[in-house]
């Protein structure tokens, strides 16, 4: 895209406003075929619910394309990677995946990145197991995502897993257990997808979750928010390959709930850090 292209897009989102954002959604994809050597195109895929699938608004520079940062669309083929990223509902805008894979596109220039959505919004972890079925979105979360994984392998190698889920799970009974389940996630994506080794980054609850407004403006406390924080913070220690991101300074759309693009953006940008810390980790281990 040359930079005359790109400055009417600016000027665009300028004009219009926040309609006109909305309008930027991609109403054509350009579908291309993967590298042929499997090696050079690395696979991430993109789990958890509504704020990995993305509730932001999309702006010009969501859309802009980059060869070396591809999406497994619906359908299962490969396709230039634009926002909206995910497909679960019809909701679905920026989220931190598009950030996330061009961060590490850039890093790495010879290699080409396959990112793989499968976000289901509202979706609790206890459906992120095999052969549970969401009534929201009547879908398979757990089933789906390892399908579609499956189909992306065929033609590169999986380098890693990210997930920002919780919000569902924020209740006393769910986020006691938050810390076993999601261990057991972890370890059911690596068996069933053959990858014993996979990073795997996951992502804080942000504060705007926690400290909620009442109707009378004044802020409460989830405790079980809190605690969910807590458990993704210290996973680490007992599930190797791992690592997570804070949300701090991140913000809402208006219904403290999902980040605004600018926060899906820099909750990408931190994602990739991780996962960069620790491919770089595992490559020291092995020399």
């Amino acid at each position: 895209m040359n930079s005359l292209t790109l400055l009417l897009l600016s000027l665009t989102t300028l004009l219009t406003g926040s309609a006109g954002a909305q309008s930027l959604r991609p109403k054509t994809r350009e579908q291309v075929a993967p590298p042929v050597r499997k090696e050079k195109f690395r696979l991430y895929l993109l789990v958890g619910q509504s704020n990995m699938a993305g509730r932001g608004t999309v702006e010009a520079q969501d859309t802009v394309p980059n060869g070396h940062v591809l999406r497994l669309n619906p359908a299962g083929h490969w396709e230039v990677a634009k926002d909206p990223m995910h497909f679960d509902k019809s909701v679905a805008g920026v989220g931190p995946g598009l950030t996330f894979g061009r961060m590490l596109a850039a890093q790495d220039t010879s290699v080409v990145i396959g990112l793989i959505p499968c976000a289901v919004g509202g979706s609790a972890i206890s459906y992120w197991q095999p052969g549970a079925f969401y009534p929201a979105t009547k879908t398979n979360p757990y089933d789906d995502a390892i399908r579609r994984a499956r189909t992306a392998i065929q033609s590169g190698t999986l380098a890693g897993v990210i997930w920002h889920q919780g919000e569902s799970d924020s209740n006393p009974a769910s986020s006691a257990a938050y810390g076993q389940n999601l261990t057991a996630l972890i370890t059911r994506f690596r068996q069933d997808l053959q990858a014993p080794n996979v990073p795997f980054v996951a992502g804080q609850l942000p504060k705007f979750q926690i400290l909620k407004l009442d109707s009378a403006n004044r802020p409460r406390s989830n405790a079980a928010a809190r605690r969910i924080n807590a458990t993704v913070a210290k996973l680490g220690r007992t599930v190797p390959h791992y690592a997570y991101v804070s949300a701090v300074g991140t913000h809402h759309i208006g219904d403290q709930t999902h980040f605004d693009a600018a926060s899906a953006r820099l909750m990408g940008q931190r994602y990739a850090a991780a996962m960069l810390r620790l491919q770089n980790s595992r490559k020291r281990s092995a020399q």
